[in-house]
């Protein structure tokens, strides 16, 4: 395989925009978790409380899924300045722990998206009860 400065830097938008999704979700949920606190203040319901719940777990998730990205995205501008630097050993490396990490972070992506079909399944059943 050649390996080169162009192979790291393929995965710059890629990653940059895995990070904007995932700062989209975290901006979504933490209003929802404000709009369900102040609710649930006023009208101290279980059904609330399960949602906040809910809502921790991903946030924390989506926590993850971010550090995990910023990871992935730090070896890639390692990789290509190992490259850079003449060390194109090192600089495989540091690639390969750099897809590993964006493996990892996607796959807690699924893991969040698995829970929040959980949330909309708590509204449900609140609402549509057999």
């Amino acid at each position: 395989m050649n390996f080169t400065l162009t192979t790291p830097a393929l995965l710059f938008p890629a990653i940059s925009l895995l990070l904007l999704a995932y700062t989209n979700r975290y901006l979504t949920i933490a209003g929802l978790i404000r709009n369900l606190f102040s609710e649930n203040e006023d009208n101290k319901n279980r059904i609330y409380t399960k949602q906040i719940a809910n809502l921790r777990k991903r946030i924390n998730i989506i926590k993850n899924m971010q550090i995990l990205g910023v990871m992935s995205f730090f070896c890639c501008v390692l990789t290509m300045m190992l490259l850079f630097f003449g060390l194109p050993l090192a600089g495989e490396i540091i690639f390969g722990v750099s897809l590993a990490l964006l493996l990892l972070s996607l796959g807690l992506s699924i893991y969040e998206i698995t829970i929040s079909v959980g949330a909309l399944n708590i509204l449900l059943d609140s609402c549509c009860k057999d």
